[in-house]
């Protein structure tokens, strides 16, 4: 039986991690899983722990001029997690957390504080990239956020259980844009957690854990690793990211074996349409719910992260072909994607 651990470091702010405990023999003793599992914990602990930080933001007073001459308006501030992912200083958080700070400072698990300064910043997927210039520090890898499964058991840092309940959960981000295929667990996820990382048991991140939902304290929503890496990736780039859409929510789905073969298809996995906006590409391409995507300007499509990749800014306003599964048809259409405006 697989098995994820989640904790959280009290002590620098409240990054999230979680481990993967190896599957325990089938007689195994109540004294052996217990020693499987906090094996577990501490492997992760010892790997994640020290690249997992404290972010705090301040932003200045809504005007600069109170109403009341006698009382001079504060900044504001606020809290919140992220992790060091590669040695020289550069940390992923959530958007939310540092989006419009005048000022950010980030501790590290040993205490150390510095400056940073926000390299780019992406609401529509509410992540966002900061760097503190300081080299020779401890860092994370990127594991595959899909390797997930639905039932694995979570467990914190202060011994509050949780369990990975959906792999395809979508939601609505300060920005509007729909995030699909979000990793869900009921372990809490309290204010001050966010932007910390979710990793297995070898360390590597396969999540970067979010709490954007009004009234979802208790329940942890993370964005896949998948996603983070390639959004962390042109952040650094280029400070932003400018994206074409094509107007669908989707879930990851796999196909039937026979529809597979009966195809001769190259995939054994596609993007389910369980949604589509008004007045977008894909309606007036004619895709309809319950179309499944596996195919998009020849390039196949097994899940979300797939299709949200090909949709870059290359492909704004050039007509390509997408190529889906409506029930055991398989049909391809020509769609033109539009470019995505996020909203600030």
């Amino acid at each position: 039986m697989n098995r994820i651990l989640q904790f959280v470091t009290e002590e620098n702010g409240g990054g999230t991690a979680v481990a993967e405990a190896p599957a325990a023999p089938a007689q195994a003793s109540d004294a052996d899983l217990l020693d499987a599992y906090s094996a577990a914990v501490v492997n992760a602990a010892r790997r994640a722990s020290p690249a997992v930080v404290n972010i705090e933001v301040r932003h200045k007073a809504p005007s600069e001029q109170p109403q009341n001459p006698r009382r001079r308006q504060q900044p504001m501030g606020g809290s919140g997690s992220g992790f060091i992912f590669t040695p020289d200083g550069l940390v992923l958080t959530n958007s939310h957390v540092v989006h419009g700070a005048d000022s950010i400072e980030v501790t590290l698990s040993d205490g150390r504080a510095f400056p940073a300064k926000l390299v780019g910043d992406d609401p529509e997927t509410d992540l966002a990239v900061i760097d503190i210039a300081t080299s020779n520090l401890s860092s994370v890898e990127f594991g595959d956020s899909s390797a997930i499964q639905v039932g694995q058991l979570g467990f914190q840092y202060t011994v509050t259980a949780g369990v990975v309940s959906n792999l395809a959960r979508s939601f609505r981000t300060g920005a509007g844009r729909l995030v699909d295929n979000v990793i869900q667990t009921d372990a809490a996820l309290n204010p001050g957690n966010s932007g910390g990382p979710l990793v297995d048991a070898r360390g590597r991140v396969v999540g970067v854990n979010t709490a954007i939902i009004a009234a979802a304290q208790g329940i942890c929503f993370a964005i896949p690793g998948n996603t983070a890496q390639f959004v962390a990736a042109r952040l650094i780039r280029d400070g932003r990211i400018k994206r074409s859409f094509i107007g669908i929510a989707g879930q990851n789905v796999p196909l039937h074996r026979r529809v597979v073969r009966f195809h001769k298809l190259h995939v054994d996995a596609g993007v389910l349409i369980v949604g589509l906006e008004d007045d977008t590409p894909a309606k007036k391409a004619g895709l309809v719910e319950g179309d499944i995507v596996i195919e998009l300007d020849g390039k196949p499509v097994r899940n979300i992260d797939d299709l949200q990749r090909l949709l870059t800014d290359e492909r704004v306003g050039v007509s390509i072909p997408i190529t889906i599964l409506r029930r055991t048809e398989m049909i391809t259409l020509d769609v033109t994607p539009a470019e995505s405006k996020p909203k600030e």
